[in-house]
């Protein structure tokens, strides 16, 4: 016995060994197929900020898109990741994740800078030199949203240590980019003849077929976004990833309705573009919280978010006179806000209320409140200093006549639609 005894620890360590790295393995593909997902929602971005503007600015809007992916890509590799993580082994530049066995992760992460980016293009449609957005895109991609970022996903940032949650990004990516959509729109202004007389004048977009595709392409792709987070796969890890796409599921299904419903009672008609807006709200609404929230809370997230995001919509564009061309301030500021505060109104760690509503008491949602605000303060304060002395310098706007013409052929020598004169659609 004392002999056979030896053997068997020997094969068990082996066996608990080959799991382990199948489970590693299977955590890199995991992240691999997500972050190929949330990719993909760059095409989304591009169809429904396109869609939503009209035809003689597509082309630009493509530009901007592609411009967010590629930029993103690099500084994100050369500066980001190295910044937002803290890691000094290759200093600040050209951190090479591929060298040091973390592909899959960079490349994860990665999208998450060029989502933070796109936010901002959508809601300064129409107007803005694309020279001026390129520079903003760098910085963006960089240094603001990097910096953000390890506030807390680094392992040992100031809010972490507050206990702060933000699982997937609703406050470090989504109200980052959205506060940052708003002081560019409020810095480029409105897009001429939008507001006449103290009235707002509607500016339908040219395609809302392509704005309803771009936003079942979002969808599909947040379950990457928002299931990648995990960062693992197998065992308890897969069983979490797989109620986390639930939960986004059933969230963005809720605030497309939440709009929907909204909008027939308001409007009198159920209404496409705010319907779609709201299914976006509800998917911004999970993402700090999919990974702390239940089936049933997270349902209420979404359906909050939906209805918040149409009431939201209409205050900045009608109160404020702001013109944001997509509502992207709402979708990704206000609802990343409310996703990030709802974690303290009824979330959950495990079988444990941590929210005001369920038992846990005012600490979480005021760590919330906390987190969420220094997202907003630094988003705001950023991109303000940076597009203020862009204003100041190259400036932020084209000239009437270049948005009365279009910026497609101005920006970039050609047109979206060859053969169609463009009726400002």
């Amino acid at each position: 016995m004392s002999l056979i005894l030896p053997l068997i620890q020997d094969n068990t360590a082996d066996v608990l060994t080959e799991v382990a790295k199948i489970k590693k393995d299977m955590g890199m593909l995991w992240m691999l197929l997500s972050a190929i997902l949330v990719f993909f929602m760059q095409a989304g971005f591009t169809l429904v900020e396109s869609g939503m503007t009209r035809s003689k600015n597509a082309v630009n809007i493509a530009m901007k898109n592609l411009l967010d992916i590629c930029v993103g890509s690099l500084t994100y590799w050369m500066i980001g990741y190295s910044l937002m993580y803290g890691s000094t082994s290759n200093g600040w530049f050209f951190w090479s994740g591929l060298f040091q066995g973390k592909g899959a992760d960079l490349l994860f992460q990665t999208m998450f800078a060029a989502t933070a980016a796109t936010i901002v293009s959508g809601a300064i449609a129409g107007r803005t030199k694309y020279s001026t957005y390129v520079i903003f895109s760098v910085i963006m991609t960089s240094l603001i949203y990097p910096i953000a970022g390890g506030w807390q996903w680094q392992g040992e940032g100031w809010l972490t240590k507050m206990g702060f949650i933000d699982f997937a990004g609703s406050s470090i990516v989504h109200s980052v980019g959205g506060w940052a959509a708003l002081v560019a729109a409020i810095l480029v202004g409105p897009r001429i003849g939008k507001f006449v007389d103290g009235k707002v004048i509607p500016i339908p977009g040219h395609n809302q077929i392509l704005a309803t595709l771009g936003v079942f392409i979002l969808w599909l792709g947040w379950f990457g976004f928002n299931g990648g987070s995990q960062l693992a796969w197998g065992g308890d890890d897969a069983i979490a990833a797989s109620n986390i796409v639930l939960l986004t599921n059933i969230s963005a299904a809720a605030g497309g309705l939440g709009a929907l419903i909204t909008t027939w009672i308001w409007y009198g008609k159920p209404h496409l573009a705010q319907t779609l807006n709201g299914a976006l709200a509800g998917l911004v609404s999970i993402t700090a919280g999919c990974g702390n929230m239940t089936d049933i809370g997270a349902a209420l997230a979404g359906l909050i978010g939906g209805i918040l995001v149409v009431f939201s919509i209409e205050f900045i564009e009608k109160k404020l006179k702001i013109d944001d061309a997509i509502g992207a301030a709402s979708v990704h500021g206000v609802v990343g806000v409310w996703g990030t505060l709802v974690i303290g109104l009824w979330g959950v760690t495990g079988d444990k209320g941590i929210g005001l509503l369920n038992g846990g008491g005012f600490s979480q949602l005021g760590i919330q409140a906390i987190g969420a605000f220094a997202y907003a303060i630094w988003a705001i304060v950023l991109a303000f200093a940076v597009l203020f002395t862009l204003k100041k310098t190259i400036g932020l706007r084209v000239s009437r006549e270049i948005e009365e013409k279009g910026l497609d052929l101005a920006e970039h020598g050609t047109i979206a639609y060859p053969g169609k004169r463009d009726r400002g659609e």
